[in-house]
């Protein structure tokens, strides 16, 4: 899997599959994706997606974008949001409280 599904507020997305056969997983339904082909997400329109190689065999891709300040990716599937804040990636429950991971000895703010 690439990434959980997922849309970008301001950065649009590009991918092209080099090798292999993707399942393309978006709020249109899946479409399968073999070499050769692509897809691109306009940024805002909240159409997530994530792609899966359901496949025995290994895929390549080449995923396009850019890291646009104040991008907020929403995962309509799970309880997270993230920000792209001054460089760098910051991550919330839907509820705004801050996710922190949790390792040993790191308390949760």
């Amino acid at each position: 899997m690439s990434a959980l599904k997922h849309a970008h507020s301001k950065q649009d997305e590009f991918i092209y599959v080099v090798t292999g056969t993707l399942a393309l997983y978006s709020d249109d339904g899946r479409t399968e994706l073999h070499a050769g082909m692509c897809a691109g997400f306009k940024a805002g329109t909240g159409n997530a997606h994530r792609l899966v190689n359901e496949t025995t065999s290994d895929a390549v891709y080449l995923e396009v974008g850019d890291r646009t300040s104040g991008d907020e990716v929403s995962y309509p599937d799970d309880d997270l949001v993230a920000q792209f804040v001054d460089g760098s990636w910051h991550f919330f429950h839907k509820d705004g409280r801050y996710l922190v991971p949790r390792c040993a000895g790191m308390d949760q703010r």
